[in-house]
């Protein structure tokens, strides 16, 4: 189940990110230059520029987990599409693709399916399905 929901917790963090690269751009535009061509004391930084730096960076960051993710969701996909039953099929790219809670995953499903009934289809699956190794411990997918 942690793997399935890789994807989920790293489109989050992307989020979180993105929040905080909004928040370095706008630290960075309120700061103003002095031009005025008078020397500087020692031990002045310069904040426009250690923004700009903070940015590029964490522009990589985000860069590199949205590979991570397209990566994620392939793998996610390929891993849905070995699923036999289409119900199945379909809760797992509620849940885990497109990132839903249960109740609206049910909601999707319709019929007379509930956020336990759906939830618990999913973890009987994931149980049923986990392979194991020789000594009896569960092997991640």
């Amino acid at each position: 189940m942690k793997e399935l929901s890789q994807l989920y917790y790293l489109n989050r963090e992307i989020e979180m990110d993105k929040k905080r690269l909004l928040e370095l751009e706008a630290r960075a535009v309120s700061c103003s230059s002095d031009l005025s061509g008078m020397p500087r004391s020692s031990g002045v930084g310069d904040r426009v520029g250690r923004y700009a730096a903070e940015i590029v960076d964490l522009k990589g960051i985000i860069e590199a987990k949205l590979q991570q993710c397209i990566y994620e969701r392939n793998r996610l996909e390929r891993y849905i599409t070995t699923i036999e039953d289409s119900l199945l099929r379909q809760v797992f790219t509620y849940r885990f693709v497109n990132g839903l809670p249960w109740q609206q995953v049910a909601a999707c499903i319709g019929g007379s399916n509930t956020a336990d009934g759906v939830r618990m289809m999913c973890n009987r699956y994931i149980k049923a399905t986990e392979p194991e190794t020789d000594d009896g411990t569960e092997v991640q997918l």
